[in-house]
């Protein structure tokens, strides 16, 4: 099997390793209901960024943006229906040394811990929310922050995520990046995989600090992070 090598790895949470897609396709069609907007058009703004950012984007009203993002947060941190774990994620996380992995997402810090529980998902020592930055992905900011908490040069990490948003701050950020799932707007650059199954830590050897993955062929190839 190839092989990917890196001091640590960087997940997004919404889509990477945690299914959620029914329920905040719900949320988002109810707050396009309110509001008279279309809804593949928020969806498609909102994928992999923080709720106060789509809000605002499409309400013009200040207060108005910031009484629904409220309203919008509250449901979400109370409603966990159909929330599973993208497969393999549960076995991937557990296996990995947990100095070598961090989670930036850009859902708040209660709704991601709120998540990641109801998949059966371990929190990480580092895990970098909305609350926690002043520029939502696509900015590079979460994964340089993260990058930094686990002492590790953003060279050397590997950004794993599903969004636009979020490959192009990976990108940004890091430079290896890979994806999960169907986004193909990147297989030049990014190799993707469907899920995780088939994902395995590889026994530690002697050499590079870090964590060694033995990866399934990936669906796209894109730029090489991998080693046979």
């Amino acid at each position: 099997m190839p092989q990917l090598h890196a001091t640590a790895l960087l997940f997004d949470m919404d889509g990477t390793l945690v299914d959620s897609t029914a329920l905040v396709e719900s949320t988002w069609a109810g707050f396009c209901a309110r509001h008279r907007l279309d809804l593949a058009e928020v969806l498609a703004f909102a994928h992999g960024r923080p709720t106060r950012e789509t809000v605002g984007h499409f309400l013009s009203d200040a207060g108005l943006a910031a009484a629904e993002t409220r309203r919008l947060v509250a449901h979400e941190e109370s409603e966990t229906t159909g929330i599973t774990e993208v497969p393999g994620a549960r076995a991937l996380l557990t296996a990995l040394p947990p100095h070598t992995w961090g989670v930036v997402t850009s859902a708040g810090r209660r709704l991601a811990q709120v998540r990641m529980a109801a998949a059966g998902l371990p929190l990480p020592q580092v895990l970098v929310s909305a609350d926690d930055v002043s520029l939502g992905k696509p900015d590079p900011e979460g994964y340089l922050d993260a990058a930094a908490r686990l002492g590790c040069p953003p060279q050397d990490a590997v950004v794993v995520e599903d969004s636009d948003a979020g490959v192009r701050a990976g990108l940004a950020a890091c430079g290896r990046t890979l994806v999960i799932g169907s986004l193909d707007a990147y297989d030049d650059v990014a190799p993707r995989w469907s899920d995780f199954r088939g994902f395995q830590v590889a026994p530690a050897q002697a050499g590079p600090v870090g964590v060694t993955l033995d990866v399934p062929e990936p669906v796209a190839v894109g730029q090489v992070v991998v080693r046979g």
